[in-house]
């Protein structure tokens, strides 16, 4: 087992950022600010100072080499790097997905059958990438006859996509169209019945995507496009998409708080599209095609939502007769349905477990059986309309994610493909669930993993994952870069703060706006918890998580630098007062239902209380690696640079704090898989120094 190490680089002197006087006016009072400057991404000095920032985070690193190429190694051991998805028919093809040795990004192929799925390529994502430091694919959605694909691409990291058609005959012969279209947000295309125009999302100078767009397939350019719908209130996201009937498109608009849905027969591409219910305050809802009628997902009348339907008739522009069909229950938080030609696909979550429920049209329903263990359950690739087969995916802590096919009337299972882990023995892994008492007495769920040598005696060293915002329920997943860790003696625990969406709406609006203070609270009984019964040593505990998991973690230490040895904040959201005291800012407007607007009071208040950079004083704290992207459009990269700057001013500790930032690259890091894993091993290579 590794021991701590918190000596300071030998060759490189950790930097000090400059100063330059500036106040911010607050309703909380005056706050001065010496570091205000970094919000200009521009600044030649901002990005000298981040230069040394990652010479100095280089110069740490350096003198964990070892460490950090044994994980590389067990991760890429435990891969398998030439591999192929399960096919997935879908409109007469076979569709598949594989990875080569040596190529960071995968392919995309189809074939007539599914032995001969990989006959034709599709997309070789590496080609896209060469040359590119960042690259992600975004669209990736084939035309209802299966001739055309469009497809998206950023290579920048800013969240700013270019969208391109690809045309593939029969025979696998392929060409690409001239139409480009620029400046393309990542949220949904759709196709007309008849392939002839294509529907899609810009973003507005915040990156908020606010605007429908119709191309016709064979124009070049977008200059010829028409607008179909503006969202006007900055509140709201736009996303666009289609059903699985294919009759229909679906522009969906929301806020955190309600919703908005138009309609356009896919048949019918140029009419207006219709509203199928107005927006009201505090109301949401999300709407499918069902064939002889619509079903409604919403919280109007239930807290932890509900399933309405409605007739399809001649007056389907404005369906008005909406009926229950599945009642609100409270602690069962519904999050959708997908529609099936003779079934309903009901997700949901229950007891801090994500579930998947089956409703026929007769009015019988099962749930799918995955048994107690705490795990994580999703569809897979299901595109057939008329089916009555169910593809789904399970892992869990200690299971590799599985992917079945079940017979949805007969219960009948078959399991298609377990991820391959060679190198590993499963077996040597144990995970549990605990329950933590948050300061109020709210039970707190914990999940926990070890490696089943690993002693409960309050002598292991351990970790702490949290987010705890949006309504965001985090199942456990499988990780074979944490088995690195629990090889190593180390324990790894999930916690579910207030603020997410595991124990129903409710708990997410616990831990929101004025109670935010609620998601530190439980995040820290969590920790007390592993801590009190003897899980985790009370001197090895480290907590890590990533934007509003990387402001969860740095309230937590901020409030108790005490209890923790080492942080990890990835793309950490910590300077949140000023960040959202400013509607220029990309997403502020959006995130005010989140977190409140701190230029009003109670939220001014509120927001100060547990704001890191605001509460960063002087204090001995844990050691600390925060990251950021040079162009995330999400979190700003001055917001871990700023607040490591001032760490580094009024720290009494001489625990590392480190800084590294990804230079072209957005919120999510290296995007190619070998960049991911030594990325990841070189976190791990911290935790393990650190604890």
């Amino acid at each position: 087992m590794s021991t701590p190490d918190s000596a300071p680089a030998t060759n490189v002197t950790a930097p000090s950022a400059p100063r330059r006087p500036h106040t911010w006016h607050r309703p909380t009072g005056e706050v001065d600010d010496d570091y205000a400057w970094m919000r200009d991404v521009d600044d030649p000095e901002l990005h000298a100072h981040l230069a040394a920032e990652n010479a100095y985070a280089d110069g740490w690193f350096a003198q964990h080499t070892d460490t950090i190429d044994s994980i590389f190694g067990e991760i890429k051991s435990r891969v398998r790097e030439t591999d192929m998805s399960t096919p997935v028919f879908n409109g007469g093809w076979w569709y598949v997905t594989t990875t080569e040795e040596g190529a960071s990004y995968p392919r995309h192929h189809r074939g007539p059958s599914a032995d001969t799925a990989t006959r034709h390529l599709l997309l070789d994502e590496n080609v896209e990438a060469d040359g590119h430091d960042y690259f992600d694919l975004g669209a990736f959605d084939a035309s209802h006859d299966h001739s055309h694909f469009a497809w998206s691409t950023d290579t920048a990291g800013d969240e700013r996509y270019t969208l391109r058609i690809r045309t593939i005959a029969d025979d696998g012969t392929s060409s690409e169209l001239d139409d480009v279209i620029h400046d393309v947000a990542h949220a949904g295309t759709a196709w007309s019945a008849d392939g002839s125009v294509l529907f899609y999302v810009r973003p507005d100078e915040q990156q908020r995507p606010f605007q429908v767009w119709r191309h016709t397939v064979g124009d070049a350019t977008s200059d010829d496009d028409t607008l179909v719908y503006q969202e006007s209130d900055e509140r709201f996201f736009v996303q666009v998409g289609e059903t699985r009937s294919d009759e229909w498109i679906v522009i969906h608009s929301g806020s955190q708080t309600s919703a908005e849905v138009r309609l356009i027969p896919s048949a019918m591409p140029l009419i207006t599209p219709t509203v199928v219910l107005e927006r009201r305050d505090d109301v949401e809802y999300q709407i499918d095609h069902w064939g002889d009628r619509f079903v409604m997902v919403t919280n109007d009348g239930a807290v932890d939502f509900r399933i309405l339907e409605a007739s399809i008739d001649a007056d389907w522009t404005h369906p008005t007769s909406w009926t229950e069909l599945v009642a609100g229950e409270s602690g069962r938080r519904i999050l959708g349905c997908e529609a099936f030609a003779d079934h309903l696909l009901i997700h949901e979550w229950a007891a801090a477990q994500p579930r998947l429920r089956l409703l026929f049209r007769d009015g019988t329903e099962r749930l799918i059986d995955l048994g107690p263990e705490p795990h994580d359950v999703n569809p897979s690739a299901n595109p057939e309309w008329s089916t009555t087969t169910l593809r789904f995916g399970t892992q869990s802590l200690t299971s590799p994610p599985t992917l079945y096919d079940e017979d949805v009337v007969t219960g009948e299972r078959t399991l298609l493909r377990r991820l391959p882990t060679p190198n590993i023995e499963l077996g040597d892994y144990v995970a549990s669930r605990m329950w933590a008492e948050s300061a109020d007495g709210t039970a707190v769920p914990i999940d926990i993993v070890r490696h089943v040598d690993t002693p409960v005696d309050g002598t292991a060293p351990g970790c702490l994952y949290g987010y705890g915002s949006y309504e965001a329920s985090l199942p456990p997943w499988f990780s074979v870069a944490r088995l690195s860790l629990l090889d190593r003696g180390y324990v790894w625990a999930l916690a579910h703060p207030r603020g997410g969406g595991e124990l129903g709406r409710q708990w997410y609006l616990d831990g929101k706006l004025e109670h935010k203070q609620h998601t530190f609270d439980d995040m820290i009984a969590s920790s007390e918890h592993l801590v009190a019964t003897g899980v985790v040593a009370p001197d090895r505990l480290a907590i890590r998580g990533g934007s509003a998991g990387g402001l969860l973690v740095a309230a937590c230490m901020t409030q108790r630098p005490d209890l923790y040895a080492s942080v990890v904040a990835e793309v950490p959201f910590v300077d949140i007062v000023n960040t959202m005291s400013d509607p220029s800012l990309p997403l502020t407007v959006t995130e005010w239902e989140e977190w409140g607007d701190p230029r009003t009071e109670p939220f001014a208040s509120a927001m100060l209380s547990y704001s890191p950079y605001d509460n960063t004083v002087p204090a001995d704290y844990p050691a600390l690696y925060a990251t950021a992207g040079l162009n995330d459009p999400r979190v700003s990269v001055h917001e871990p640079a700023k607040w490591v700057a001032r760490l580094r001013d009024v720290t009494t500790g001489d625990a590392p704090i480190v800084l590294r930032t990804e230079m072209d690259a957005g919120h999510g890091g290296p995007t190619g898989r070998y960049d991911a894993w030594r990325d990841e091993a070189r976190t791990l290579a911290f935790l393990l120094a650190t604890t």
